[in-house]
């Protein structure tokens, strides 16, 4: 058991466990998972703390059984990289429990105040500690940003508050003014000026006894009846440094991840383009090299496809089509618009030209979906390559004309790694007559959440307006809902 030291702020008693210093490199081992590794770095021990506003919220939590099942599976992603923040600069681990409170550990929450992201920053206060905010990039929703900023403001509040980190987390609920003022009411009549003694707004009055409700589950799940879901004490993502602007679709298909996937790592880009100029894209730490590799190979001229533009006076969206040489419907589709009405100012992202929306490279599930078609077919043929020294999944796929869904698929694989002289089956194809039949035949495609037409047009190699020609369309997809594909 740790050594304790007592820390009194008049009537109220807050027990500190390891107050000073960051944790030994022998108690992050023996932490084993995330969970343990969390509980070990509680400096705040709730326990301590006999309070019934601490147990009506515990109580709270306990009676949803599946809260941690959901919320768990939410902050899988950006959990970890909380954590050993906090780590790092010696604070409570309870603080990685923050987003849980303030946002269920979902960036792409926005408050009725316009707080948004995991941390819940209000614009000005993003703004206070350098977290842009634009049409292209918001980075309050930025995990690794926004963590930064907000370990920032905790450790200011802790500061202004004398250590109290109770008084430090009301503040960031509701403004370091608003505890101020009743920490000076409270000492000119005489009373106690610790956090439970405070008359605070009623969100604040229950914003700390959530956190630490939490605290006394995660410290004994079994005696409060919670199962917490398993979370590996490990990185979950890595940062890449990007100079020029990228299609977030693009880049999930270089990761060969499901672009919704990609999106949750990096939610702060708005228009699903990165910014201009050097930014951080967070991806897959298991993805990472075959990522890199791809980035550094990708085109000059696929890393974006279409651009910004600013809305003006007597604009219109048949004027903006026509100027542009775009469709409307694709202009629609693009900006998912529910109707042709604009506003001046409204930021639209526009395709090059017709002609480049509907002659897209295909996606790596296009590829996958017609390599596998080939591969089972009873007249293809198929060829065989060893692995050498410094090949990658994707430079072989590369090679062959496939993507490395495809490659996986056929290979039975559920990772990329290789090793050499591993002999892999490439799918091929017989005779020209073959491919031209198979190519023929309509892909029927099921459309999955998240979908547009706009995504499905870039992974089929298609136009929007054929898929609209080829199918009855209402003014949204469905997920379920079946598409008929003609792609020759």
């Amino acid at each position: 058991m740790p050594k304790q030291t007592t820390y009194e702020r008049n009537r109220g008693i807050i027990l500190l466990k390891n107050a000073k210093g960051s944790r030994s490199e022998v108690e992050t081992i023996t932490a084993r998972t995330l969970w343990g590794r969390i509980r070990q770095g509680f400096m705040l021990d709730p326990t301590a703390i006999d309070n019934p506003r601490i147990d009506r919220q515990r109580l709270a939590y306990a009676s949803e059984p599946r809260y941690f099942e959901l919320t768990s599976k939410r902050s899988e992603r950006y959990l970890h990289y909380v954590v050993e923040q906090l780590d790092e600069r010696g604070m409570p681990l309870e603080l990685a429990l923050l987003p849980f409170v303030e946002s269920g550990y979902n960036p792409m929450a926005l408050s009725r105040s316009q707080a948004a992201g995991i941390w819940q920053f209000i614009p000005s206060t993003g703004k206070v500690f350098s977290l842009r905010q634009d049409s292209w990039y918001d980075g309050r929703r930025d995990i690794t940003a926004s963590t930064q900023a907000a370990l920032d403001y905790l450790s200011k509040l802790n500061e202004m508050f004398d250590g109290d980190w109770l008084l430090a987390m009301a503040a960031y609920n509701c403004g370091e003014g608003c505890v101020g003022r009743a920490v000076e009411a409270n000492r000119a009549k005489g009373l106690p000026t610790d956090y439970w003694s405070l008359d605070l707004p009623y969100e604040t009055m229950n914003y700390v006894p959530k956190l630490l409700a939490l605290s006394q589950i995660i410290e004994r799940p079994e005696l409060h009846g919670t199962v917490l879901p398993e979370l590996a004490d490990s990185p979950y993502f890595a940062a890449v440094t990007i100079e020029r602007q990228l299609d977030l679709h693009k880049a999930a298909e270089l990761a060969d991840i499901p672009p919704e996937d990609f999106i949750k790592l990096n939610p702060a880009f708005k228009q699903r383009v990165t910014a201009p100029g050097a930014y951080q894209l967070l991806v897959p730490i298991d993805r990472l090299e075959q990522f890199s590799t791809a980035l550094a190979e990708l085109p000059e001229d696929e890393h974006v496809n279409y651009q910004r533009y600013s809305v003006r006076a007597g604009d219109n969206l048949s004027q903006i089509a026509s100027r542009y040489n775009v469709k409307v419907s694709a202009l629609r589709d693009v900006n998912q618009l529910d109707s042709n009405l604009l506003r001046v100012g409204q930021v639209l992202m526009l395709p090059l030209s017709a002609q480049s929306l509907s002659a897209q490279a295909a996606s790596s599930q296009n590829q996958s979906q017609t390599s596998s078609a080939l591969s089972s077919a009873p007249n293809a043929t198929t060829t065989r390559y060893q692995v050498r020294a410094g090949d990658n999944l994707w430079e072989i796929a590369r090679k062959h004309g496939i993507s490395v869904a495809s490659l996986k698929q056929q290979n039975l694989l559920d990772t990329t790694a290789l090793r050499v002289g591993q002999t892999l089956t490439i799918p091929g194809q017989k005779n020209a007559s073959q491919n031209t039949q198979n190519a023929r035949k309509p892909v029927i495609y099921t459309v999955k959440p998240g979908d547009s037409l706009f995504s499905i047009a870039r992974q089929f190699n298609i136009a929007i307006d054929r898929i609209r020609e080829q199918n009855d369309l209402g003014r949204h997809l469905q997920p379920g809902q079946q598409l008929t594909l003609n792609l020759h």
